[in-house]
């Protein structure tokens, strides 16, 4: 079996737009908090993602054991790093970015 896509992001230059559209279209519980600029985690009822303030852009996260070993391979496939590993704030773990050979931007969560 793959690598399981773990979590979702929504960047918007409008994130208090774009939490009322997501939460309104798709009927997620969103909830921003103030101590994280802005930025919302959002229930899907089945998956948890988030939305904030930045540039435009959807990301998807892969929930992965190693992140530098999958940097690595992405680099090997033609991706480059992004983010290099990053402590999560409180038990939130670790994330990194990467793009793919054509630019999009992959997350990867450990």
């Amino acid at each position: 079996m793959g690598q399981q896509v773990a979590f979702f992001e929504v960047i918007s230059a409008n994130a208090e737009r774009a939490r009322k559209f997501y939460a309104e279209r798709f009927d997620w519980q969103v909830d921003a908090d103030p101590a994280m600029g802005g930025y919302a985690l959002v229930d899907t009822g089945g998956g948890i993602g988030g939305i904030g303030p930045g540039d435009t852009g959807v990301k998807i996260y892969m929930r992965v054991d190693d992140l530098d070993a999958h940097l690595d391979r992405a680099e090997r496939l033609g991706g480059r790093r992004l983010v290099p590993p990053t402590d999560l704030p409180g038990d939130f773990g670790r994330f990194a970015i990467f793009a793919d050979p054509d630019g999009n931007q992959v997350g990867l969560w450990a």
